[in-house]
């Protein structure tokens, strides 16, 4: 059978069990798409988010890692391998991998979101304050962006913006608004 014809019933299937979150037998057909053509960087992507949900860290990395080897300005396989650095504690890496995906698509909001956490996490908050910005901008419904500006804020001894965040989110998300006035200690907002 020709391997492109190949390729495409193997990631057909793998597809499918990906909706169905069949993710072993996803694993399975996208490995058997990679046999009839190696080098195909969707397939190796697809593949490394399989494995990422499985747990399969390492291995998911791999499958990153020769993605970006055959097409390095993908911002959404340096998105995965920022999460994967992210998760294993090594935020220097995860910051390189998601300024990679920040330089293949400036609006790519989730690694705006990544890089802040990334930089919180290594106590650089007043550098985070920008990529929430630019998050919050790109994502202007999500409560998470907005509920780490607000912390990183607060943190950094600005509570009166902290504040102002924390009345804007109580008008769309009031629940994540109480919970962050729990946890600042600044008066709840008053409910609407």
């Amino acid at each position: 059978m020709n391997p492109r014809v190949q390729r495409w019933f193997w990631v057909q299937l793998a597809h499918w069990c990906h909706v169905l979150r069949q993710t072993d037998t996803a694993i399975k057909y996208y490995g058997l798409a990679l046999e009839a053509t190696p080098d195909d960087p969707q397939i190796l992507a697809s593949m490394g988010y399989e494995l990422m949900h499985a747990g399969r860290k390492r291995d998911a990395l791999a499958m990153f890692d020769r993605a970006v080897a055959i097409k390095p300005d993908w911002a959404e396989v340096q998105f995965g391998r920022g999460l994967l650095s992210q998760e294993a504690g090594d935020h220097e890496a995860a910051l390189a991998a998601f300024d990679l995906a920040l330089a293949a698509n400036p609006d790519h909001d989730r690694a705006w979101y990544g890089k802040a956490l990334s930089l919180i996490a290594l106590q650089r908050r007043d550098e985070a304050v920008a990529p929430l910005e630019r998050n919050t901008k790109l994502q202007p419904m999500s409560p998470y962006g907005w509920y780490q500006l607000a912390r990183v804020q607060f943190d950094r001894g600005k509570p009166d913006k902290a504040r102002a965040i924390l009345d804007h989110l109580a008008t769309f998300e009031p629940k994540v608004a109480a919970q962050l006035a729990r946890e600042t200690g600044l008066p709840a907002p008053p409910r609407p």
